[in-house]
């Protein structure tokens, strides 16, 4: 199976900082809980843009995941499988 990958940029007003990080620990924690990764990114040169990174061993585990998200992915349908180069 191929791996797949989805994303979601978002900006965030630097007074709501500390709530957006919060609520991206306990987006982690969902994901974690069904066997996907969520990373979180921030851009270097302009505080508040992130980049959320979401990672599943294949496309129908990671969209059962956005769709049962907390904070739903709004275009979920919207992945990248890996491809084999072998």
């Amino acid at each position: 199976m191929a791996r797949a990958i989805s994303f979601r940029h978002t900006v965030v007003p630097l007074h709501d900082k500390k709530e957006f990080r919060e609520r991206a620990r306990t987006t982690r924690a969902y994901y974690s809980g069904l066997g996907c990764d969520y990373v979180l990114f921030e851009e270097a040169s302009l505080p508040g843009a992130y980049v959320e990174y979401f990672e599943a061993t294949d496309r129908e585990t990671l969209l059962r995941a956005h769709r049962g998200a907390p904070d739903p992915v709004r275009d979920s349908a919207r992945m990248y499988v890996e491809v084999e180069l072998s």
